[in-house]
């Protein structure tokens, strides 16, 4: 058994679509922060060149040493990047620049799809204990976004309420399939959030209604409302739950954390009972 199986229940859910603009970003930061609020200590892996939830969870381009460059191709050990975010229970291995280059230079590696999993089955890893690790995933299916797939045990897919948004899934969950064939056989989809909605749009109330249509049990219950203190909140590089607790976006994302954590027993007892009497 291998470390990562034998932990005490970790959770690792990948953050991809590879269309962007739909709320990964936004979703990884404020899932995260639902979770950490509840008392589970979480993690937050950047993956993504941009940095951005590096940045909305606190951690500024000029706090950031190591990267998960760094854990990819320099070998470094979790331990050794992650930082303390803006949040109480929730660590960053930040991302920078370093990582557009990633791609090319993973090519000549042997395991170049197995380099997260392999960092994350390290046991200096398994030492810290976290309950989740929420990976944000670049908006491409890049040798990044395979990386994470194949560490992770399910996938979080952020699906914006607009027209054609269904039409990109289908390479992911082609991709998913793949992924599960050659190098991650339990890999699963975690479900798929609707976000940035407005129910007085009818195309918004359209989509939603197709993506439930066609993906069924797949689509939380709970959809992401467009609000205006979502968007602001990165600016002030905290999670919505943070800057604006009584949002209803700051209620949206904390109903769907709980239906993630519904959808597999939670992950300590104690916890459960937190959560069943709070």
């Amino acid at each position: 058994m291998s470390p990562l199986e034998g932990r005490k229940a970790v959770r690792i859910i990948a953050v991809a679509n590879q269309k962007g603009g739909v709320g990964k970003t936004t979703t990884t930061i404020n899932v995260a922060a639902a979770f950490a609020e509840m008392g589970y200590r979480t993690l937050v892996i950047d993956m993504d060149p941009q940095g951005n939830a590096s940045t909305g969870l606190g951690v500024g381009a000029e706090k950031r040493g190591k990267t998960s460059y760094d854990l990819l191709l320099e070998k470094a050990h979790l331990a050794e990047l992650i930082q303390q975010s803006s949040v109480p229970n929730i660590l960053v291995c930040p991302a920078n620049a370093d990582l557009s280059s990633a791609d090319i230079e993973l090519v000549a590696s042997e395991k170049r799809s197995f380099l997260l999993k392999d960092a994350l089955n390290d046991p200096t890893f398994a030492d810290l204990g976290f309950d989740f690790v929420l990976i944000d995933c670049p908006p491409s299916l890049s040798l990044l976004t395979v990386n994470a797939l194949v560490a992770a045990h399910s996938v979080l897919v952020p699906l914006q309420s607009e027209f054609f948004a269904l039409e990109g899934l289908s390479q992911l969950m082609l991709t998913v399939r793949d992924i599960r064939k050659r190098a991650n056989p339990g890999l699963r989809i975690e479900g798929v959030a609707v976000t940035m909605t407005d129910n007085r749009n009818r195309l918004s109330l359209q989509v939603e209604a197709d993506a439930r249509q066609n993906l069924g049990e797949l689509v939380f219950a709970t959809t992401i409302p467009r609000n205006v203190r979502v968007s602001e909140a990165p600016s002030y590089a905290m999670p919505v739950l943070q800057y604006e607790p009584t949002s209803k976006g700051a209620e949206a994302y904390r109903k769907l954390a709980l239906e993630i954590i519904a959808r597999k027993p939670a992950v300590r007892a104690t916890k459960r009972e937190t959560l069943d009497h709070g």
